[in-house]
């Protein structure tokens, strides 16, 4: 018997494709050319932050998946795909939002949706339903996940606390430190656990797709690769805990670099997916079957979607700088610090605290005292206008330096229109910090309203103007009853704000 090979034709479908690929990554090449300032960011952050580390290997894994596909998509003829034109728009709206707002990660993922739009408007339904997953997991090309560190530093605090106990040793929380017979212990960021969660969470996704079809199994996988990580950074805290207990705080810290950290969490992964691997019901190299194709579109078409997904994505950071020249307020030479009734300045003392606002066209900071005994620390920032590096509020903003030796320990009651929180520094010393934020015409304490805010005028315009006002007294000086002393005397911190912003 003699059998016959016979290889189905794809000479047409796969000379469809030349045109296309080479005008999709003429277009891509514009767009990134055009927001060239977010992906110098991401890059930066990739190889700059041990948190988004797992970045470098989402670009070859993406390849692969696309490369997985190569026999679907030769038979599947691209074509121009207008429709998906609402995508890039969307994309370079979320861009402006982004921009507005000074948030940098919405505007990665504006950047990237507006390339994946363009993927789909210049080949197509068919082919995007192949390239489905791949384009999807590109999401983890976004170094996001910086706003889960304080959350997650607040849930490892209490493992440890809970599991310290369970084992009797006396142990008290306040906020992310931890009060032992050993010691005065912080959870700092480093030791939230981000870094482990996010890479764990891309490597489930990706686990997910290739080894399960039943998604109540896809599912259950990947709520295990949210909980299980967080569950083991807090055992892993808590063993350096435990050590300090037995063999003192430094030998636990020297121990806890060199045996855990991707040492244990890589033995975490391999059991993960050791008992993953029995429910596995997919073989890696099985890949769908390419979908059905309508009829290859004209060149016409191709070349005007091209032009209209570049046309949609300019029209954002355009409309962004038109409004960004008008919105910069005029600012003094220099700005002075209040005379306040009842207080007098008085000279630096204490353990040294000063408010992080990176870019702020003045900052000012100085100490008062008063007859009874009180002492605080005033600052106040002003920005003339606000853009991705110079932002009143955001991460490693106000009164915590992440660089410094201070932390946040837990928020207080909040005074009218701002924020109280409490921080701890060397030595055990604590802090109260009153926080106010006068951006538009709104004061607020709350970062969120800083945003919304910032986001209004920077879209419909108006003055940029925007300013901070701290009131910090250590515990040791007063406290609390220091700071509301201080925020009484001043008046309202809108008046001192909005006098250190014009003349």
């Amino acid at each position: 018997m003699t059998v016959a090979l016979v290889e189905r034709p794809r000479g047409r479908a796969v000379a469809g494709w030349g045109e296309h690929v080479i005008l999709l990554a003429l277009v891509a090449a514009a767009l990134l050319l055009l927001f060239a300032r977010d992906v110098a960011d991401m890059g930066a952050q990739w190889l700059s932050s041990s948190s988004y580390e797992h970045c470098l290997v989402v670009p070859p894994i993406i390849a692969w998946l696309v490369w997985r596909r190569r026999d679907a998509l030769a038979d599947t003829p691209p074509r121009a795909w207008p429709l998906a034109l609402l995508v890039v728009a969307a994309g370079g709206f979320g861009w402006l939002v982004g921009e507005a707002a000074a948030v940098a990660v919405v505007r990665q993922f504006a950047l990237l949706a507006m390339i994946v739009g363009t993927v789909l408007a210049l080949l197509g339904p068919a082919v995007a339903r192949l390239l489905a997953f791949p384009l999807l997991y590109a999401v983890f090309l976004v170094p996001a996940g910086d706003m889960l560190i304080p959350p997650l530093q607040t849930i490892t605090a209490r493992i440890c606390l809970a599991l310290l106990q369970l084992v009797g040793i006396p142990a008290t929380l306040t906020g992310v430190f931890i009060r032992t017979p050993d010691g005065w212990f912080r959870v700092a960021a480093a030791c939230s656990g981000v870094k482990f969660l996010i890479a764990m969470v891309a490597l489930g996704v990706l686990a997910a797709h290739l080894c399960f079809r039943c998604w109540p199994r896809r599912i259950a996988f990947l709520a295990a690769c949210i909980v299980v990580p967080i569950l083991a950074n807090g055992l892993r805290a808590w063993g350096t805990l435990v050590m300090a207990h037995f063999v003192g705080a430094a030998r636990a810290t020297d121990y806890d670099h060199i045996i855990y950290g991707w040492f244990f969490f890589g033995s975490v992964i391999a059991l993960m997916l050791s008992l993953a691997w029995p429910f596995f019901d997919r073989t890696p190299t099985e890949t769908d079957a390419a979908p059905r194709a309508g009829p290859p579109g004209t060149q016409r078409a191709l070349v005007l979607v091209a032009g209209a997904a570049i046309l949609l994505a300019a029209l954002a950071p355009a409309w962004q700088a038109s409004l960004a020249a008008a919105g910069r307020a005029a600012l003094p030479a220099e700005i002075a610090l209040p005379a306040i009734p009842g207080w007098h300045r008085v000279a630096d003392a204490g353990t040294p605290w000063r408010p992080r606002f990176d870019g702020a066209d003045r900052l000012v900071t100085g100490r008062y005292a008063d007859d009874a005994g009180h002492a605080a620390d005033l600052a106040i920032a002003v920005y003339g206008s606000q853009d991705a590096t110079r932002r009143l509020v955001g991460y490693g903003h106000g009164a915590v330096d992440p660089d410094g030796p201070w932390a946040w320990a837990h928020d207080l009651p909040a005074p009218l229109g701002g924020r109280a929180e409490l921080i701890a520094g060397p030595r055990q010393v604590t802090r109260t910090v009153l926080s106010f934020y006068r951006v538009g015409g709104i004061t607020t304490g709350s970062e969120v309203a800083v945003k919304i805010e910032t986001l209004k005028v920077r879209l419909l315009g108006g003055s940029g103007r925007a300013a901070a006002l701290l009131i910090s007294a250590e515990d040791s000086e007063g406290g609390r009853a220091a700071a509301d002393a201080l925020l009484a005397a001043l008046g309202t911190p809108e008046k001192v704000m909005d006098a250190g912003a014009v003349r």
